[in-house]
């Protein structure tokens, strides 16, 4: 999954991370690759019916239908989202899932830690924890990008709790 960070849009909002999955082929890229395996695909079947092998036909239709269903499910795994939102007042996560349903869960961010509990063997989990309960976020990112996704959001907590003031008696 990809994780993009911005920083601008309202005025309050002082962190603002969208995850979402990564995908090598754009729509028009997959739509190319398919037209070149199902072209391929064409003259083969041809060439083994110019031949008179016909159960290959059958495999390989088969074959074409699979790979044409694979392409359809990555792609429309692409459309899974989550926000992470920081603001003064609230610590707010969007999940939008595969078909479009958004679930969402906020905190108040006074007492927000972010943790990044440490796993022997696999990535660490990235979580949230509040006044004694905790959530995970960011489930599919890999170990660079939480620890990376965990890091800005640390700095950004970290701005917002200790701000700088612009004092001239102290100058």
């Amino acid at each position: 999954m990809d994780a993009q960070t911005a920083s601008a849009g309202s005025k309050n909002l002082i962190f603002e991370a969208v995850i979402k999955p990564h995908r090598s082929l754009s729509y028009r890229a997959m739509f190319m690759v398919m037209g070149g395996m199902i072209a391929v695909s064409l003259l083969m079947t041809s060439e083994m019916a110019h031949l008179g092998a016909w159960p290959v036909i059958g495999f390989n239709i088969a074959d074409m239908l699979l790979a044409v269903c694979l392409f359809w499910l990555n792609m429309r795994a692409a459309r899974e989202r989550e926000t992470i939102s920081l603001s003064a007042e609230l610590l707010a996560v969007t999940r939008t899932d595969v078909h479009g349903r958004r679930t969402s869960f906020s905190v108040v961010p006074d007492w927000l830690n972010v943790v990044l509990e440490e796993r022997p063997g696999t990535v660490p989990r990235l979580l949230f924890s509040s006044r004694g309960k905790s959530f995970e976020v960011a489930r599919a990112l890999g170990e660079a990008q939480k620890r990376e996704l965990a890091e800005a959001l640390s700095r950004a907590m970290h701005r917002w709790r200790n701000p700088l003031f612009d004092n001239p008696q102290l100058r």
